[in-house]
């Protein structure tokens, strides 16, 4: 791996241009105090479609639990609630310690130069601050939750410290994004039934295999520096074989999903509650079936585009589980 030059922690000016690859006109360049504008960017709540991939698998998480269970109350609605308030912060604060750890790497890729700590807009020193204050806050939510629940919230800390420097050693980093992203899933399934079974262990799964899909596409738009600098990921390694790669994990997505609905509602023996909520991963399929049709590698806006409409395919289940709760 080629020596990287540290970049400049000091001095950071006190505004700068908008993230590159941010959307124009997004809440944060345009209605956030000046001053917190570099510190929101680090966080990327100028992009929130990373926020939502993160909730999406907790809303599974519940609304599985639910249809397992056979009873909602209140408390689901705080598990719902409080998942998607940690989602936003932890994601941020994920975020924040992933742009640390790279940031003698981002500098050099086009897309990610001019992210706050590369930039100069946030010191190294600036960002833990922030960070911590992010995880300080997530906790307070976290510890809200039945005792299980934040057993496993804490354990979720291990693979999100670890996933920013998996790239330099596997070429499979998306593998390690997605024990991270999905882990929701068991904690709010957790909130509920108190227990991880086989359910939710399908459930898990098909998360980390949807995040496999769509985070292949997210890294194809740094395929050429990330080969430049040494940087490892599945885009790299299937190449012109990714579409075949995306098939497999469309597949897999939906096998374990509708495995995960299949064992969470047999005991209700309800033919119809099961045929609606296996129109979920159903659904979600013919939305990666779609993604797949419309992806080229070489195409840096279309691969930022299916990936952002990953949010429509996530919550597609989320429709179908929670029709299911009238039934």
């Amino acid at each position: 791996m080629p020596d990287t030059p540290e970049l400049p922690e000091a001095n950071a000016p006190k505004s700068a241009a908008p993230v590159q690859d941010a959307p124009v006109g997004n809440w944060v360049d345009l209605f956030a105090p000046e001053a917190t504008r570099p510190y929101l960017r680090l966080s990327r709540a100028d992009r929130p479609i990373g926020a939502w991939l993160l909730y999406i698998p907790c809303l599974w998480g519940v609304c599985l639990a639910m249809l397992s269970s056979g009873s909602a109350s209140f408390a689901d609605l705080w598990i719902a609630v409080g998942c998607g308030l940690g989602a936003f912060l932890m994601r941020g604060a994920g975020c924040t310690w992933n742009d640390i750890s790279d940031r003698n790497f981002d500098g050099l890729v086009e897309r990610t130069k001019s992210r706050p700590i590369p930039s100069g807009q946030v010191s190294v020193r600036g960002a833990l601050i922030w960070m911590v204050a992010q995880v300080a806050i997530s906790a307070l939510i976290l510890f809200s939750f039945p005792l299980p629940a934040i057993i496993l919230g804490i354990v979720a800390l291990v693979p999100v410290a670890i996933y920013p420097f998996a790239k330099r050693f596997t070429w499979w980093p998306q593998v390690f994004l997605g024990i991270a992203f999905n882990w929701g899933a068991l904690v709010a399934y957790v909130a509920h039934t108190g227990v991880i079974d086989g359910a939710v262990i399908a459930l898990y799964l098909a998360g980390i295999t949807w995040t496999l899909f769509y985070d292949t596409i997210y890294a194809h738009q740094d395929k050429e520096d990330d080969a430049m600098i040494g940087i490892k990921s599945t885009a790299l390694l299937f190449g012109d074989r990714t579409r075949i790669a995306l098939r497999y994990f469309l597949m897999t997505t939906v096998g374990l999903m509708g495995l995960a609905v299949i064992l969470a509602t047999a005991p209700r023996e309800n033919l119809l509650l099961l045929v609606v909520a296996l129109g979920g991963p159903w659904a979600l399929g013919w939305h990666l079936a779609w993604q797949m049709r419309l992806f080229d590698g070489d195409d840096v806006s279309m691969c930022l585009r299916l990936f952002r409409s990953n949010r429509e395919a996530g919550l597609l289940p989320v429709l179908f589980f929670a029709a299911c709760l009238f039934l």
